[in-house]
């Protein structure tokens, strides 16, 4: 959803925008090319490979602003920053390079395409890799750890919450038989062998996907930080700027929603003695918006996503 992304943005070539998910830099690269001279970029992305794709400048190839030092080397735009941070620390490391308004923040939540497309991530159901899913390495707890040492009903209250599956019970009754062996359960195909029976005939994918969504946003702290992204981006944005986040699941679209309708996240609308809404952001998308068939085309992984357009009100 590029350029829905782009025109949610508004995009001024000498404004200041915040890509707080760099992943493979696609949406950072097309913000560059529509920034002039005088703009400025800032990147975030707290995944240690997504930073060495920034260091190798492969990313930004394409770009008018790109000058070709060798067949491999690419010089990055002058005006582009990257912070290898999770974007719950928008706000601090914003002001750390002397940044305290922007014009747009861009959010693409969720898993990359290129932390799915590898086996020892652990993002995919499609592999047999280790149980992983951190989305930053830097960090200790993994969904390995989590299978391995929640009580059945801690484990069963999370993938209800997180994964709202049906069988939340049944799932976590059948991974804690199963991690009785002396090795536990380690890899991605463990996990599912564990799950096998609870998978119902010609569901099995989406119910694997639930799984690895709740185990994942757990250890991540997944909704947590976008929570505390999104009251920083409301700060830090001008008055007029653009706050555009794409989601793909209906956890964090009720949020994002939410808390661009009303400023907060259960959704409460407050007004004042003459009826006006009192909320530091105001709705410019009417409903998210989605994939068009010709992108769904391209990409099946937009079936699930859906954009949402909020701007910070004027004072």
């Amino acid at each position: 959803m590029l350029e829905e992304a782009m025109k949610g943005l508004a995009l001024r070539p000498d404004g200041t925008y915040v890509d707080v998910t760099f992943g493979g830099g696609g949406h950072s690269r097309a913000i560059l090319e529509r920034l002039g001279e005088a703009g400025r970029l800032l990147a975030f992305d707290q995944d240690g490979d997504a930073a060495a794709r920034v260091c190798s400048g492969e990313w930004i190839v394409g770009s008018t602003r790109t000058q070709m030092l060798s067949t491999t080397h690419y010089s990055l735009p002058t005006n582009f920053t990257f912070i290898n941070e999770n974007f719950r620390y928008l706000k601090s490391f914003l002001r750390l390079h002397g940044v305290r308004q922007v014009d747009g923040v861009l959010a693409d939540l969720g898993v990359s395409s290129h932390q799915f497309d590898v086996a020892e991530r652990g993002f995919s159901t499609r592999f047999d890799g280790e149980l992983d899913l951190r989305m930053d390495r830097r960090s200790e707890t993994t969904a390995a750890d989590l299978v391995n040492t929640l009580g059945e009903e801690d484990l069963a209250r999370l993938l209800k919450l997180y994964g709202e599956l049906p069988n939340a019970r049944q799932m976590a009754k059948a991974i804690v038989k199963a991690r009785s062996s002396e090795s536990g359960i380690r890899t991605t195909g463990e996990l599912k062998e564990a799950v096998q029976k609870h998978l119902p005939r010609g569901m099995e994918n989406k119910y694997l996907a639930m799984l690895f969504q709740a185990l994942r946003i757990e250890v991540n702290g997944e909704l947590e930080a976008l929570k505390e992204m999104l009251q920083q981006a409301c700060e830090v944005l001008a008055p007029g700027g653009r706050l555009v986040v794409i989601s793909y699941h209906s956890l964090e679209d009720r949020l994002v929603k939410n808390f661009m309708r009303s400023g907060n996240f259960e959704g409460e609308v407050e007004k004042d003695f003459y009826g006006n809404v009192l909320s530091p952001m105001r709705m410019v998308s009417h409903g998210a918006v989605q994939a068009s068939e010709e992108e769904l085309m391209r990409n099946s992984r937009a079936r699930s996503a859906k954009l949402r357009v909020g701007e910070r009100v004027k004072n």
